[in-house]
This record gives C-alpha cells, structure tokens and sequence, in this order.
C-alpha cells in the first residue's frame, strides 16, 4: 500500500491566534491578518525581531527575522502587536487535538505544523483530498484559524506541498508530479537549502531545483560533501524517514539569553550564566538524564559568535557543577568585549544512572547536591518557579531562571493594549 503523508501547517501561526484571539475573545473588529500587521519582539529588550506577518506585510517585502527597525524603514505603518506564548501553546495543543482525531499517527514538527500518517484510512475518511479538505474545514470552524494541508507519498513532498499557495489551501505533490510542480521552483525553496547552500549552488550554476536533481550527485559531494547527496536526493522527491508520533530523546539539552544590556564585567556575565544553568540543570533532571558534555557560547555586541566546550569527567545534572563548567569556559573563553547574549549547551546525553567516578582530592558532597536540586524543583513544579530563588538573584535584574520564553512573552496584558 502506497503511503500517504500529510503535512499541516498553521497559516501565519502567531499573527492568525492573536487575531482569532482578539476578535472572538476580547470584542475585537479588526482582523489583524487583513492589515499590514506583524508579531514581534520587545525591542527594549533586545529581542526587536518579526515573528510572524500577515499575507498584506508580504508585499512590504516584510521578513521573518528580521529586525523591527528594518521592517519599519520597509513599511513605517507596520503593526507590531506583542508575542503571547501562552496563548501559542494552547492554540497549538488544540490543533494537534484536532489532527489525533483522524490518527495517532502524528508528528508535531513544530509548534504550528504537523506530519500525519493517514495510509490505510481511506475507509474511514475519504481520498486524500477529501480527508485533507476535511481536516482544514474542521479546523477553521472550530478553531477561527486556516493551515495548509501537503498531500504525497513521503514527508518531503508533503511538506513542499504545503508552502505552495497560501492561505487555506490543499496541494498534492505526488511523485509523478515533481517535474512540473517542484522543480521549476527556485533551488533556495527546497527543504534543507538554506542561504549558505543556496549561494554555493547559484555559484555553481545550480538555479532550479530541477538543475539541482539533474546534476551528478558526485559532483555535488565535491562541493558541498555529504550535504550535497542529501540535498540531490530532496531534490529528486527521495525520502525514507517516517512519522514519529513519540518524539526521539533529546541528544543535547541548552538554553540561552539576550540581555537587555551589553555585559562588560565577568560577576554580571557569570550571574547569567548560573540562571541558564538553573533552566538547564532542571531540563536534565525532569528527562532523568545526565551530561557529558558542557559548552558556552557568547554573542558580542557587534553580533560576533564564539563558542567553547569540554568533556566532563563525570556526568551530571547538578545545577551547580555545571554552572562551575561554565564559568572555567567562560573565563577561556571571553575577551572581554562587552556582551549580549549567553548560552549554555550540553551534550553527549547518558541515562541518569547515578554512578560517579570517585575522586580522592575532590570534597564535594555530590550527593547533598542532587537532593537540594531536587527538593528546589519539586517547590517549583507546586508553587511557581519564582517561589524559591538563589540569594545571588534578590535585588538584581537578571531573572533568576534565564533562557528560553521570557516571562513578559509568556502573557499579554491586553488592558493596557488598545484593540480595535
């Protein structure tokens, strides 16, 4: 039996919840998917970016990415409305519900798309169009917001599919229809090209993705090395991955900040890094795994990238000692150039086996430590993680658990927000 793989896609997630929000939650008469409007960061804050647009803002050239400031220069009448994550995630967890009414077997890809499997269900739901038109009606309906629905025989050409014309649309793309459908598109529209790829590709007279598929995929290793077979074999609809509905274990656990100021002394910078290494540590221990590897990453402020890791002699998810790690690659590391973001990132993940090399010189009590990190997360989970916090974190404006959807991204308060 031929297999048949959906991929579904939220149209301008962010910009199409907020709108559906405003308008069947808070009174609202403006959709703000029918207005030059954008999600976007907290420019004070430093995170100024655009994170979803309306289809009217696509014709002010407006970019996922890119700064508020350089959306503005393109459209000065551009409407920024602020992220609400909370409400992201709540939009999102009753879309997939709707997806698992038609099979279990769906992927979440991201917060706003989803593979599903749907081979063998025809009995129940109709064709693939008609089970697709389904799906997209039903959703729209009951939830206010529109997807796209990638119809084909493997997750590549699904997901190809689905970014053909928006919004509120079903698209096959069956392997018989490649040529006239995908490869005609621009070599940069296909799945794993990005603009490094795509320029080398331009340089190499690689236009289309049909040239691409017609190129000798040899040559392309030459090039681009490994890389470039995968990207050959894309291009020639060649996929064997498979919907996963149980998500893979994590191969690394990470989280990172962007200050709201630059950091010019080592106390500030090392005061972040032990909130990212509170967001960490608790990852760790809440999967039951451990690390073997730590790493730093500093952004300058002239956006500069430097990065540095070491393997640890024992594996850990003790908030302190990896915040130790850090601060030694910390101090390798930094120039002292004034800083804007931080991370921390570990790899080489290991089962939470507790079993540590015995080190005669060393005094620590490491078994003193993972009782107090669990008793801390254990007050977290029941009361809030702002309930207990490190004396270090009392009076000062690092929050105390950094990284990742910051706490003004969390919520919105709409009272102090005009909606029309």
């Amino acid at each position: 039996m031929s297999r048949i793989i959906y991929h579904i896609d939220v149209n301008s997630a962010f910009l199409s919840w907020e709108a559906v929000y405003r308008l069947y939650h808070l009174g609202g008469q403006v959709d703000l998917r029918e207005e030059v409007a954008a999600v976007g960061g907290d420019m004070a804050m430093r995170h100024g970016i655009i994170l979803a647009k309306s289809i009217p803002a696509k014709q002010y050239h407006i970019q996922t990415g890119e700064s508020i400031v350089e959306a503005r220069q393109k459209c000065p009448h551009l409407k920024i409305v602020p992220p609400n994550y909370g409400l992201y995630e709540k939009c999102s967890q009753a879309f997939m519900e709707i997806l698992r009414e038609y099979t279990p077997d769906v992927e979440q890809y991201s917060i706003d798309e989803a593979f599903v499997d749907m081979t063998g269900t025809q009995g129940l739901w109709g064709e693939p169009l008609v089970a697709a038109n389904r799906i997209r009606n039903q959703i729209r309906d009951e939830l206010g917001f529109t997807v796209n629905v990638g119809i084909s025989e493997n997750k590549l050409l699904a997901k190809m599919a689905s970014d053909f014309q928006k919004p509120d649309m079903v698209h096959t793309l069956w392997r018989e229809e490649i040529p006239a459908k995908m490869w005609p598109l621009p070599v940069s529209d296909l799945f794993f090209v990005g603009r490094a790829t795509a320029k080398k590709l331009l340089n190499l007279g690689i236009r289309t993705i049909g040239d691409l598929a017609g190129t000798d995929p040899c040559f392309l290793k030459q090039h681009l090395k490994k890389h470039g077979e995968v990207i050959w074999g894309f291009a020639n609809g060649i996929d064997v991955s498979v919907v996963q509905p149980v998500p893979p274990d994590n191969k690394g656990y990470g989280n990172s900040t962007t200050i709201a100021f630059d950091v010019k002394d080592a106390s500030t910078a090392k005061l972040v890094l032990l909130s990212l290494a509170e967001t960490v540590g608790a990852r760790l221990r809440a999967a039951g795994v451990k690390a073997e590897v730590v790493a730093v990453g500093i952004r300058t402020y002239d956006l500069q990238y430097f990065g540095h890791q070491m393997t640890l002699y024992n594996a850990t998810d003790i908030t302190i000692e990896i915040h130790r790690y850090a601060c030694r690659l910390f101090d390798e590391l930094w120039d002292g150039t004034p800083i804007r973001h931080l991370g921390i990132h570990t790899s080489r993940i290991k089962d939470g086996i507790n079993i540590r090399q015995l080190d005669m010189f060393d005094k620590t009590n490491y078994e003193k430590l993972e009782k107090l990190d669990r008793t801390v997360d254990a007050v977290r989970r029941r009361y809030g993680k702002d309930s207990i916090k490190r004396a270090a974190f009392v009076g000062s404006q690092i929050d105390h658990m950094g990284g990742g959807i910051s706490k003004e991204k969390r919520t919105v308060d709409y009272t102090k927000i005009q909606i029309d």
